[in-house]
């Protein structure tokens, strides 16, 4: 059973839901932009993919990155200089990954939010008791990442993932641009098509910046607890919650 609610994550209270946002463009009007996009925009290069998006969506778009490495944040910043880059600080990541997030705040044009948890680990671990990432994962990456992601993408309409089909089998078939459902807004997947190879082509012709743990053996990066080193012909997301049967955080469901 899990041990996290709506109403103790602040989602509820006695207040009801939290009033809509009145520049919110309406939800089925985002899902038919998306479903047309995500057909016309398939086979296109991944800078024509963000600037639609920064197009049509202005400053109610954004990025999301976890900080493995600057790609997404570099290549949308090239059509929409000062866009919004949201990272979720989670209080559990590594120091590689956040010194990754404040060379990129501090060389690229973007501006970075950091977005925490309404719980500090501390606090966490007295209402729920500690390790909660050892005993129940998925409440933990809800009170840490997708909560958090809630509250960061109010007031946006679209935002953009770094997700690529290579990375998992559960990623294969990942549209270049989709509707969410859940989150009512338009999600752009720009890299969707692309392979490791191309990442590490991006990387080396613009220099940006990569977080250090992929040269010591990490294949994909999240919180240091739930994540380990992967060993040679293992999946790439097989280092992530090693030893329970879950493969996402739940951002991208």
């Amino acid at each position: 059973m899990s041990l996290v609610s709506a109403a103790n994550l602040g989602l509820v209270g006695p207040g009801g839901p939290a009033p809509e946002d009145p520049a919110a463009r309406d939800p089925q009007e985002l899902r038919a932009l998306a479903e047309k996009a995500g057909r016309e925009l398939e086979g296109a290069p991944a800078l024509e993919i963000a600037r639609w998006a920064a197009e049509t969506f202005g400053d109610r778009f954004c990025v999301t990155s976890s900080m493995a490495d600057a790609v997404l944040a570099h290549l949308v910043s090239r059509v929409a200089p000062g866009v919004d880059v949201v990272f979720l600080d989670t209080g559990l990541h590594f120091p590689e990954t956040l010194r990754v997030r404040d060379e990129v705040a501090r060389t690229l044009p973007v501006n970075v939010r950091s977005i925490r948890p309404r719980l500090t680990v501390g606090q966490q671990d007295g209402e729920y008791g500690p390790r909660l990432f050892n005993r129940s994962p998925d409440d933990c990456c809800q009170l840490r990442k997708v909560e958090p992601l809630e509250r960061a993408l109010a007031g946006y309409d679209a935002w953009a993932a770094g997700l690529r089909r290579d990375e998992s089998p559960s990623r294969a078939n990942t549209p270049v641009v989709t509707f969410d459902a859940r989150r009512g807004k338009v999600k752009v997947n720009p890299i969707a098509a692309w392979s490791q190879a191309d990442v590490d082509a991006y990387v080396a012709r613009w220099n940006v910046p990569v977080n250090e743990l992929f040269r010591q053996g990490y294949s994909s990066i999240g919180c240091w607890p739930c994540t380990r080193r992967t060993k040679a012909g293992e999946d790439p997301r097989a280092g992530r919650w090693a030893m329970f049967e879950k493969t996402e955080c739940g951002l991208h469901v």
